[in-house]
């Protein structure tokens, strides 16, 4: 992740809040559902290292609109914990089955001004540091002097341009003043919604995990257990970096 990236987060996550903060207000009980929330984890989470009850914190990277006009700014904290950690040991017993490494955390609420909202969340894509550089910073090329961005998911924007667009051209998402918002399109685990939602640097159809190597999602919150993320590995640790960024989308309540 180089510093550039790093650095345009949060000077992008700080120059929306002020931008907004005079408008900005949240509902008094709890987020819509569908409401999507684009996040930067602003440190690392390790299995190796992490113990049941550490803090778990993120910020949103772009401006999150809300059906009643109200709005949570960029930078605004999301927090949460580890529930807990479970580190990798290599069983060097011939053909042994290695033992899965875990690491469970929970999303617990977004923090605005004096005002806590918690969380009900499913994760609908997670990528990891790399990625996600790979989607903040155009490729050094003589060929593309637009300065394309690879949004996570595939999807291409021009910074200049409204439109963002698939692979075949189609437009799936539009570029405004205060960041990328589209519908989401259904792909794998993960279905659409006709409400127009906040994604940043993440394409519609963004479902998984993505730079994450041999670490699988177990869990990645439910209507019946919102908020829970485990991650598993037989290969390794299961670690979330710092400045890994995720999109999660809020759930309903049950049986509605």
């Amino acid at each position: 992740m180089s510093a550039r990236f790093v650095a345009a987060v949060f000077l992008i996550a700080s120059s929306f809040a002020l931008a907004q903060g005079a408008h900005a207000a949240s509902p008094t009980t709890e987020l819509p559902a569908r409401t999507t929330l684009p996040i930067v984890f602003t440190r690392t989470v390790s299995a190796d290292h992490a113990k049941a009850g550490d803090t778990v914190s993120a910020r949103t990277i772009q401006v999150v609109h809300l059906p009643d006009g109200s709005t949570l700014p960029a930078g605004t904290k999301i927090v949460g914990h580890v529930v807990s950690a479970t580190p990798f040991s290599f069983d060097s017993t011939p053909y042994a089955r290695q033992k899965p490494s875990e690491l469970v955390i929970q999303f617990q609420a977004a923090q605005l001004n004096s005002t806590e909202l918690p969380l009900r969340v499913t994760l609908r894509a997670m990528a990891g540091p790399i990625a996600a550089n790979s989607a903040s910073e155009p490729l050094s090329s003589d060929m593309d002097s637009l300065g394309t961005l690879t949004q996570i998911g595939g999807d291409l924007l021009v910074p200049s341009q409204k439109e963002v667009v698939n692979q075949q051209g189609d437009t799936v998402a539009y570029n405004r003043r205060d960041g990328v918002y589209a519908q989401l399109i259904a792909n794998g685990s993960c279905d659409a919604s006709d409400n127009e939602v906040s994604v940043a640097i993440f394409s519609p159809t963004a479902c998984g995990l993505y730079g994450f190597g041999n670490v699988s999602a177990q869990a990645i919150g439910s209507v019946d257990k919102p908020s829970q993320l485990i991650l598993v590995s037989t290969h390794g640790s299961p670690k979330i970096w710092k400045n890994t960024v995720a999109l999660l989308e809020v759930l309903p309540e049950s049986g509605r």
